[in-house]
């Protein structure tokens, strides 16, 4: 199969109803669905067409739940643009087999394993972290009268 690039672009559009909505979900999950076969020929997968079907499932099943029309629109986007990458052969080997056949959900840990690792990823971040520390720290220096006239622009 040729890659031609635009022949899967789509121009991005919100949804005007959730009934507009969920019938372009139904659409890219068809289109999802029809493209498993060539998908195992394209990037040579050991697995059947049938199996790549029950990824998508998956993968769209995840996010049944979601109502809001907004962000349905930006899970379409993203969705309509990993099929886009896939069917031009913009993935490596490595991508499909992690990260599209993979099940995204992680094992929860406990506090214990967690913290053996040294991390706690369902803490918040620290403020330090966000540009609302930065912009805090320079209201203060420009208050004290410092940041003006350095030689480093600081």
């Amino acid at each position: 199969m040729t890659t031609i690039p635009s022949r899967l672009a789509r121009a991005t559009r919100a949804s005007i109803s959730a009934a507009d909505a969920r019938h372009r979900a139904i659409q890219l999950y068809r289109d999802w669905y029809r493209s498993a076969p060539d998908i195992v020929e394209l990037y040579g997968l050991n697995v059947s067409p049938t199996h790549i079907r029950n990824a998508i499932r998956q993968r769209f099943e995840r996010n049944r739940h979601v109502t809001d029309p907004r962000a349905i629109d930006v899970l379409l986007l993203k969705e309509r643009q990993e099929y886009q990458e896939t069917m031009n052969c913009w993935k490596q080997l490595d991508h499909i087999m992690g990260v599209l056949l993979k099940p995204q959900t992680q094992p929860q840990k406990t506090f214990l394993q967690r913290f053996y690792e040294g991390r706690d990823e369902q803490q918040a971040l620290p403020a330090a972290s966000g540009s609302l520390f930065c912009s805090i720290v320079l209201a203060a220096h420009i208050g004290r009268g410092e940041g003006q006239g350095d030689d480093y622009g600081y």
